[in-house]
């Protein structure tokens, strides 16, 4: 693809992005408002919410008593000038509160996808290299109960085994590694296992079946003839070109990873973006649900979009329409 094709798919798909994004946030500040539960009354508590007045003024206040789309204009508008509204319950801004749980998701996120890519390409080179025997279905039995495993339930089984019994990690916490790496580790080892492992399930089966096409190539038969070491055959040429699809399906794993997060965050008691939003939901903090989970469906279209960029930089055969 030629600088002014590549350049024209990414002004088309910035361009597709853009419905993409209103549609998310409308769906985002739409469910909220299914679930049972009222804000005023969750910020009033149990002792206050038979002040029939005082709840009044309070629904009012918050503009609860609008429409629903008059509500959604508005908190829109606040969204296009970099105001995520304030938290009904702690009175903080959204966005600061946010920017504060980030660090913790990305750091999860990237453990987990390095974990996810180191098992899933060794998983797929042993494999693909032995097709057929034993050592092959049992690397693709595990793969299968990877995927089949629940997030909640690997990480609890992960607390009982390495906390309970073992008594080798911390079960819960969070320590920043500015204040002590080797601890932050020791507390990120199990929530990033507990995402990593599926997701290292899925690389591990888009990889293997790449790499077994590609073995098959006829390239790789010249390489083999003229000598060249099965190690460089592997590494060098097959496992090259096999990493074209793969790429694909890392980009598309994120969304996977922050969804884990949520899950994952709340087991093991971390302050990321994931609880912020089961705690929000919880309390009927609608603002900060909302803008948590539209700031994580942009972080997803983002890099779907740096994939598909990637994805047409790495195959210059593709062309798009």
């Amino acid at each position: 693809m030629g600088e002014a094709g590549m350049g024209q798919y990414v002004i088309r798909r910035l361009l597709m992005m853009i419905p993409v994004v209103v549609i998310v946030s409308m769906i985002a500040f739409s469910l909220l408002y299914l679930l049972p539960g009222d804000p005023a009354l969750a910020i009033l508590g149990s002792e206050l919410a038979g002040d029939q007045a005082l709840y009044a003024q309070l629904r009012a206040q918050l503009g609860l008593n609008d429409p629903l789309y008059v509500q959604y204009v508005r908190w829109l508008g606040q969204v296009l000038h970099g105001n995520l509204g304030t938290s009904v319950q702690t009175r903080e801004p959204v966005l600061a509160m946010i920017l504060l749980s980030i660090p913790v998701t990305a750091e999860l996120a990237l453990l987990s996808l390095i974990l996810a890519i180191a098992i899933g390409l060794s998983a797929a080179v042993v494999s693909a290299l032995r097709p057929g025997t034993a050592l092959d279905v049992v690397v693709s039995v595990f793969s299968l109960a990877g995927l089949a495993m629940p997030v909640f339930w690997l990480g609890i089984l992960l607390i009982y085994a390495f906390s309970i019994g073992l008594h080798l990690l911390p079960p819960t916490g969070y320590t920043p590694p500015a204040q002590g790496l080797g601890l932050n580790l020791e507390m990120m080892v199990m929530p990033a296992l507990t995402i990593g492992t599926g997701q290292g399930a899925i690389i591990m089966r888009q990889a293997r079946a790449a790499l077994l096409e590609v073995l098959e190539q006829d390239y790789i038969r010249t390489a083999r003839a003229k000598g060249v070491t099965e190690k460089a055959v592997i590494y060098r040429h097959a496992l090259k070109n096999a990493m074209i699809p793969v790429a694909t399906i890392i980009g598309l794993q994120v969304g996977n990873l922050l969804a884990g997060s949520v899950i994952t965050e709340s087991i093991f008691a971390l302050p990321g973006v994931g609880r912020l939003i089961v705690n929000a939901i919880f309390l009927r903090d609608y603002p900060t649900a909302q803008g948590a989970v539209l700031l994580v469906a942009i972080v997803v279209l983002i890099v779907n979009f740096l994939t598909d960029i990637f994805y047409a930089y790495l195959d210059p055969r593709i062309r798009y329409a």
